[in-house]
């Protein structure tokens, strides 16, 4: 079997991350999962931020500091192309829906999702440390169980390089499905000894890169991996080597191009596993 294509902050490679174009470019490529992180608005909104701060936006402030009208402001999709609003050589996007590229709200990408006509999957990073601590959380299991997604089955997973982040998340949500991030593999073995039986590790293409035969070992012990962020064919081919479970990538259409090569082409959607109706 191959690994499930899950689109790193949507299709990232090619559009401004996190945002509804990214997301939307992400379902065109047919991505099976969208990866997101979310950060808590001062107002109580969580939105899909990577960066704690607007810097790399050409924008000042802080998203934990700023209420969503304030983000909805902000052109999010600028600095991808090198540019900024008030630029003379900024180009003609009149006929370009705004919505693509401002601040998204995990509300509407949890909507988007819903309402797709196929089964698409939704990894959630939490992002910590953050001066909201477990509210953060909160305000998440919160919203999974307005759209029914707290239950086995759900379409959702949460993700988080904070153990402790994820701990909370399982008393919250106990049937939501956990994945423990992870960098180096000198973590390993506190991790090991902690994380629950059926949580999925979550390591980086490096750490994959550097310790094959320890991920190996990790398979083989019959715990699932998703391995972020695997963009080159070389780090693809590791990947099926090892029999990971999902690679989460910036460019979900190149990497559906290079599995069809290798003789895996895309499937028919998943069928649920007793998907709840969320809508």
């Amino acid at each position: 079997m191959r690994p499930e294509v899950v689109a790193h902050r949507g299709a990232s490679h090619d559009n401004a991350e996190h945002t509804l174009g990214a997301y939307v470019a992400a379902l065109d490529a047919g991505a099976e999962g969208l990866e997101c992180d979310v950060r808590l608005t001062a107002d109580g909104h969580l939105v899909c931020v990577h960066d704690r701060d607007l810097r790399r936006m050409g924008a000042q402030g802080l998203v934990s500091a700023m209420e969503l009208a304030d983000l909805a402001e902000i052109d999010m999709a600028s600095w991808k192309k090198g540019w900024w609003d008030g630029e003379e050589e900024a180009p003609d996007r009149d006929d370009r829906d705004p919505r693509l590229d401002r601040v998204l709200t995990l509300r509407t990408l949890l909507e988007t999702v819903r309402d797709y006509d196929r089964r698409v999957e939704v990894a959630i990073e939490t992002k910590h440390p953050t001066r909201y601590g477990g509210l953060v959380e909160k305000r998440l299991a919160e919203m999974l169980r307005q759209f029914g997604w707290h239950t086995k089955g759900a379409p959702v997973r949460v993700m988080s390089f904070s153990f402790t982040a994820l701990q909370r998340m399982e008393r919250l949500a106990p049937d939501v499905q956990l994945v423990q991030l992870i960098e180096r593999a000198r973590n390993w073995p506190m991790l090991s000894r902690a994380m629950g039986e059926d949580w999925i590790l979550g390591p980086g293409v490096e750490m994959l890169r550097e310790h094959p035969r320890l991920l190996r070992r990790i398979r083989e012990s019959g715990r699932d991996v998703h391995v972020w962020v695997v963009n080159t064919a070389e780090d693809l081919d590791l990947c099926l080597e090892l029999g990971v479970g999902a690679v989460i990538t910036d460019r979900p259409a190149y990497v559906f191009d290079l599995l069809a090569q290798r003789g895996l082409p895309a499937s028919s959607p998943k069928k649920p596993r007793g998907m709840p109706d969320g809508r």
